[in-house]
């Protein structure tokens, strides 16, 4: 791709761990999936290249709303160092285990190993010669990461918090996930089985899975009930259609996270949530 210093491979796929008794859940499993970094840059920018990745990594995991009181860099020991790295930090997530601190994903600075085990130089356009690049390595198990989004989101809630007529007093679950990994983005709510109201909200529902969102028709039971499963998917947005929207052609759509509501033209739905799932992707 005639690409010139610094630059990086991604890869995503499966990985095989050659143990004969794995354990401790999905944390040695013998076959897992992993994605890593291969970031690639020369001699004596590793240490600049090793430190921007720690940062960054990091920062993924907040940025898809990991709490930052549970999540933490730990630079391994010498003695905890495989032989070709010259550095090592790994991301470890607070979960609720007997261990508590685990490891979540771990960024090398695996120097020239790989690259001279092959052979391999590189001819820096720059310098004008050849070279064998610096390797850093981010690498993070899915099934690590996946799970904790799911622990961190997960939140009870004491005696209710939907807008409802029903008496609740128990406690709501509810997964607050980052709206940019939410399995369903919107649900669309028609307040009652009315054919004027299923036509409008089958519509919109439609409309919404053209614009590239994922989108759940729901006219099940009471609006309230309604409220709650979507809470409890983590769904961050739900938008009603009652009986006032076939006067105004308004919607209202309710926040997941601030309970709060907002009243807009059923026409601007689609920008409305194009806004709210671009602005921080």
């Amino acid at each position: 791709m005639r690409l010139t210093l610094p630059f990086g491979i991604g890869q995503i796929g499966k990985a095989f761990r050659n143990e004969i008794t794995p354990g401790n859940f999905i944390f040695r499993s013998r076959e897992f999936e992993q994605m890593e970094l291969e970031f690639f840059c020369a001699p004596g920018e590793d240490d600049h290249w090793f430190a921007y990745w720690v940062k960054e990594s990091t920062q993924w995991f907040l940025d898809l709303g990991i709490d930052e009181k549970k999540i933490r860099p730990k630079a391994q020991s010498k003695d905890e160092l495989a032989h070709y790295a010259k550095a090592t930090v790994d991301i470890e997530y607070d979960f609720p285990f007997d261990k508590r601190w685990l490891e979540l994903m771990g960024i090398s600075n695996r120097q020239d190993f790989d690259l001279k085990a092959h052979g391999q130089s590189f001819h820096d356009e720059k310098l004008k010669k050849d070279i064998v690049p610096f390797c850093i390595e981010p690498s993070v198990g899915v099934e690590r990461a996946a799970l904790a989004l799911l622990i961190d989101a997960y939140t009870e809630v004491q005696g209710g918090r939907t807008t409802t007529t029903e008496s609740t007093k128990d406690v709501e679950v509810m997964l607050k996930l980052n709206k940019h990994i939410a399995p369903i983005q919107v649900a669309v709510l028609p307040l009652s089985k009315k054919e004027a109201l299923q036509k409008t909200a089958g519509d919109l529902h439609t409309r919404l899975l053209a614009d590239g969102l994922v989108s759940m028709y729901d006219d099940s039971q009471s609006i309230g009930r309604r409220y709650r499963r979507q809470d409890e998917i983590g769904t961050p947005y739900c938008v009603t259609v009652d009986f006032d929207t076939l006067e105004d052609k308004k919607v209202t759509i309710r926040d997941r996270d601030t309970m709060q509501q907002e009243r807009i033209a059923l026409e601007d739905c689609s920008a409305y949530f194009k806004q709210q799932f671009n602005q921080t992707a």
